[in-house]
C-alpha cells in the first residue's frame, strides 16, 4: 500500500512537470518546443533506456539425511555464493513441486536442492523457478576446502568469473551452460557482493561428466613480488564431480527433454556388486558338495578298510 501511494505520488508530480513546461513554451509555433521539453520530462522520469540489471537470487536447500560432507559442500558453495539463500531441511521428497512455493516466497528465480538417497548417495537439482527447465545430477568424487586444504584464497562475498571449458556445443549442453550461468553467475546487484573478481568457478565437460574446480587468480608471483605481473591460478576448493541424469521441460518435473542412456544408479552398481560378490560364494559351496560327493562315491567303491580306526579298537 505504500509503493501504490508513493507511485501515484510520482506520476501526479510528472503531470504536473508536464503542465508547467507547456505553459511556459507557449502558444503556435512553441507547441512544438514544449511537446519536446515535456518528452524530455517523460524521459527523465523514466530512467535510462538499456537492458535491466540481473537481480537472480538463488535458493539453497536440502533434504533429509545428509552427511557431514555434503553440508560442508553445502556451505562451501554458499560462501562461494554471496547471491544465495538457504533455507532449512524439506522434510519430503516426493512433492518437490513446493520448492517452487518457497523459492516464491524468498523471491528466487534459481534453486539448487541437494537430495540425499540412502545417507550415501547425492544428487543434486537445479532449476529456474517457477516455470522451468530443470536437471538432476548424480554428484560424485566431493572434496570440500577443509579437506583439501589448498594454498588457494579468495575474498568471502566476491564475484567469480564463470568459466567453460570443453564441448559445450551439444544437443543439452547449451540449456546445462546457461543454468549454470544463471545460477553460479554472482548479479551486480547482489546485497553481500564485494566488488572484486579474484577467483574463477570453472566446469570442464569431460567423459559425460561435468567437472568442478575453483581456482584463485594471483596477478603477481609471491616469490618475486617487486618483478612484473605474471598471471597464475591456484586451486582453492571445492571439487566435484557432477552427472547429468535428466533435463525436465518444468520446475523438478513435466516433459522429459534429455535422458542419460549412459547412467547406472548407485544403487544398481552396488547390487550388481553384491550379486558378484554372491556367485562366489555360491561357486565355493558348490565346489565343497561336489567335493564330499566324490569321497563318499571313493568310499562305497573301495569299501571300508579292515585296519581302520573303529575296527581295530571295537
Amino acid at each position: 500500500m505504500p509503493a501504490l501511494i508513493k507511485a501515484s505520488e510520482k506520476i501526479q508530480n510528472n503531470k504536473e512537470r508536464r503542465k508547467a513546461a507547456k505553459q511556459r513554451a507557449g502558444a503556435g509555433d512553441d507547441d512544438q518546443e514544449g511537446a519536446a521539453a515535456a518528452a524530455a520530462i517523460d524521459n527523465a522520469a523514466a530512467g535510462p533506456s538499456g537492458p535491466k540489471p540481473r537481480k537472480d537470487k538463488t535458493l539453497m536447500l536440502c533434504s533429509r539425511g545428509v552427511t557431514q560432507r555434503m553440508r560442508h559442500l553445502m556451505r562451501d558453495l554458499e560462501v562461494l555464493l554471496p547471491h544465495t539463500k538457504k533455507d532449512s531441511k524439506l522434510d519430503t521428497k516426493s512433492s518437490l513441486h513446493l520448492i517452487n512455493e518457497l523459492a516464491d516466497l524468498h523471491s528466487c528465480s534459481n534453486t539448487m536442492y541437494f537430495e540425499a538417497r540412502r545417507h550415501e548417495d547425492l544428487y543434486l537439482w537445479l532449476s529456474r523457478s517457477p516455470n522451468g527447465p530443470s536437471v538432476k545430477c548424480h554428484v560424485q568424487n566431493v572434496h570440500t576446502m577443509d579437506e583439501l586444504k589448498m594454498t588457494g584464497n579468495c575474498l568471502r562475498g566476491s564475484r567469480g568469473l564463470v568459466s567453460f571449458a570443453g564441448g559445450w556445443e551439444g544437443e543439452y549442453l547449451s540449456t546445462l551452460k546457461e543454468m549454470f550461468t544463471h545460477i553460479f553467475s554472482v548479479p551486480k546487484t547482489s546485497r553481500r557482493l564485494k566488488p572484486f573478481v579474484d577467483h574463477i568457478l570453472q566446469f570442464s565437460f569431460l567423459d559425460g561428466k561435468i567437472w568442478f574446480r575453483n581456482f584463485q587468480i594471483i596477478e603477481k608471483d609471491p616469490l618475486t613480488p617487486s618483478g612484473p605481473p605474471t598471471p597464475s591460478l591456484v586451486e582453492i576448493g571445492p571439487r566435484f564431480v557432477l552427472t547429468p541424469i535428466r533435463i525436465f521441460e518444468g520446475s523438478f518435473g513435466g516433459p522429459t527433454l534429455f535422458a542419460n542412456p549412459e547412467f547406472i544408479s548407485p544403487a544398481a552398481t552396488r547390487a550388481s556388486f553384491k550379486k558378484e560378490a554372491g556367485q562366489k560364494y555360491r561357486v565355493r559351496k558348490e565346489g565343497e558338495r561336489e567335493r564330499e560327493e566324490r569321497r563318499k562315491r571313493v568310499r562305497e567303491d573301495v569299501g571300508e578298510d579292515e585296519l581302520a580306526r573303529k575296527k581295530v579298537f571295537a
